[in-house]
C-alpha cells in the first residue's frame, strides 16, 4: 500500500524547499535566496504522530517575467492537485497576499483536496497579525510557521497528517509480486509492457488501481500472478507537465511504494545519464527491490565484450545498488526477454528473506572475529546482539554498547558480510543500531 503524498506547492521564493527541509530532516534541497532555485522535484518520506507519508518539494520552476510565473505556477499546482492526498499551500507574511496566491487557490479551492495553508517566515510574534489576511483564502485557519527558526512545524504537521485520508489496500493477495517500471522518457516501458502481456497472457484486465491514474495490469505466467504498476500517466499526450520528466516522478514514486520489485529501465542505445541515478535512487530509498533493466539491447554495436562493458558502467554509475541485477533485453524483438520474469520472482523472494537470529549472529560473530570494530577515543564498539526485525526490505538491529561507535564504514563491512553469507540479491539491507549494555 503506498504512502499518502503531501506535496508543498505556493509561488517562488516562499519557502517550500526550507521546510521541506525540515520535515524530513535533512538538506536534500538546494536552499537560495533567488525565486526558482529548485529544480528538480524532491521527494522524502516522512512520519508524524505514528502516520507514515511521502513528501514532495514541488519546485522546478523557471521565471521569465510574470506572465510565466502564473503559468508555471499554474502547472505545479495542477500536477499537486491531480497527485497529493493532501496540499500544503505555503504563502508569504513578509510580502502579504498576491495575486499569483490568488491563481493558486483558485485551483486548489476547485479541486476540493484537502488544503492546509502554511504562512511562512513568521519569526516573531509581531509578525503573527500578518497571518489574518489569508483567512481570506477561504481554507480556514491558517498555520504560522517559519521555516529558517523551525517555529510552528509541529502544528503545521498536525494540521496535514489530520487530513490525510484512510488509504484502501489495492486488494491483490500476497502471493501476487506487484512490479513497476520506471525510467526516463523514451526508455521503452510502454514497449516492456507490451511485451511482457504478450499474446499468451492468461490474466489481462486493466483496472483502474489506487493511484490515481496509473493502471494496474494483473496477468500470470508459469504459475506465479503478477501486477504490472505501469506509471502511465507519463505516456498521456497533451498535458505540458506530462511531457517533462520533473514533473513525473510524484507518479513514478507512487507506483514504487506500491511495488514489491522495481524494473529501473535504461536505454542500451543511449547509455546512462546522471538523470537515470536519480530515478534509481528513487527505488533504493524506498527499500525496494531492484533489477537494471538495460533496454533496446538489440540495436547496440555489439562484440564479445560489450554486455560486460556496459556491466561495468552501470556498477561504476550506480555504486549505492550494487546488489541489483541487471538484464539485457529487447522489449521490441522480445529477445532475452525470458530472462527476466525468472529474476523478477528471484529478488522478490530475496526482499521477503527472513534469517534466523542464531544463524545471523552467528555471521556477525566469524565478522567481527576477522576484523573486529576499530576504537575510537580509547572506546572500542562491541555488538551484543543482532536480530531481524522486518522483511521488504530486510532489516537489522545491531544492540551494542554505544551506537555512536558504529562507523558508517564497518556496517558496510558487516552488510557485505551478511550479503555474503544470505545472498539478499536485488534488495538493499536497512541496518539498524540500538544501544543495549551487557547489563541489560
Amino acid at each position: 500500500m503506498a504512502r499518502p503524498v503531501i506535496a508543498i506547492v505556493g509561488r517562488p521564493n516562499v519557502g517550500k524547499s526550507t521546510i521541506f527541509n525540515r520535515v524530513i530532516g535533512d538538506r536534500l534541497a538546494i536552499v537560495e535566496d533567488k525565486p526558482g532555485v529548485t529544480r528538480d522535484r524532491l521527494y522524502g518520506t516522512g512520519e508524524w504522530n505514528g502516520k507514515p507519508f511521502s513528501i514532495i518539494d514541488t519546485g522546478g520552476i523557471e521565471i521569465d517575467g510574470e506572465d510565466e510565473i502564473l503559468k508555471s505556477v499554474r502547472m505545479q499546482a495542477e500536477l499537486a492537485i491531480e497527485e497529493a492526498d493532501v496540499i500544503i499551500f505555503m504563502v508569504d507574511a513578509k510580502t502579504g497576499l498576491t495575486h499569483a496566491d490568488d491563481e493558486v487557490a483558485q485551483l486548489l479551492f476547485r479541486s476540493r483536496k484537502p488544503v492546509v495553508v502554511a504562512v511562512n517566515k513568521v519569526d516573531n510574534e509581531h509578525r503573527m497579525d500578518e497571518v489574518y489576511e489569508f483567512y481570506g483564502l477561504g481554507f480556514g485557519q491558517p498555520v504560522p510557521v517559519s521555516g529558517s527558526h523551525g517555529l510552528g512545524l509541529g502544528d503545521l504537521l498536525d494540521a496535514a497528517t489530520d487530513l490525510i485520508p484512510e488509504l484502501e489496500d489495492d486488494g491483490y493477495d500476497d502471493d501476487v509480486i506487484r512490479v513497476a517500471l520506471i525510467g526516463r522518457p523514451n526508455v521503452g516501458k510502454s514497449s516492456l509492457v507490451n511485451a511482457l502481456l504478450g499474446e499468451d497472457r492468461v490474466i489481462v484486465s486493466n483496472v483502474a488501481g489506487t493511484t490515481r491514474d496509473a493502471i494496474d495490469t494483473p496477468f500470470e505466467r508459469d504459475g506465479q500472478k503478477y501486477v504490472l504498476i505501469d506509471t502511465a500517466g507519463m505516456r498521456k499526450r497533451g498535458k505540458v507537465y506530462e511531457t517533462t520528466e520533473k514533473y513525473s516522478v510524484m507518479r513514478a514514486m507512487k507506483a514504487i511504494e506500491r511495488a514489491d520489485v522495481v524494473l529501473v529501465l535504461i536505454n542500451g542505445e543511449e547509455g546512462i545519464i546522471e538523470q537515470d541515478k536519480h530515478i534509481a535512487g528513487y527505488a533504493h530509498e524506498a527499500g525496494k527491490a531492484s533489477i537494471f533493466v538495460v533496454n533496446k539491447w538489440d540495436v547496440v554495436d555489439k562484440d564479445d565484450k560489450t554486455m560486460q562493458q556496459f556491466m561495468a558502467k552501470v556498477r561504476d554509475h550506480f555504486l549505492f545498488m550494487q546488489y541489483a541485477p541487471i538484464v539485457f533485453l529487447s522489449a521490441l524483438t522480445k529477445s532475452r526477454l525470458h530472462k527476466l520474469l525468472p529474476v523478477v520472482n528471484y529478488v522478490s523472494e530475496q526482499h521477503a528473506l527472513r534469517i534466523q537470529t542464531h544463524l545471523l549472529n552467528d555471521v556477525v560473530s566469524d565478522a567481527v572475529a576477522i576484523n573486529p570494530p576499530p576504537s575510537d577515543k580509547g572506546k572500542r564498539l562491541r555488538i551484543n546482539y543482532v536480530t531481524q526485525v522486518s522483511t521488504k526490505p530486510p532489516t537489522i538491529v545491531c544492540f551494542v554498547n554505544d551506537p555512536e561507535l558504529m562507523h558508517f564504514s564497518y556496517e558496510r563491512y558487516l552488510e557485505n558480510k551478511i550479503r555474503a553469507a544470505f545472498q539478499f540479491d536485488g534488495t538493499p539491507v536497512r541496518i539498524y543500531t540500538r544501544r543495549k549494555s551487557d547489563e541489560d
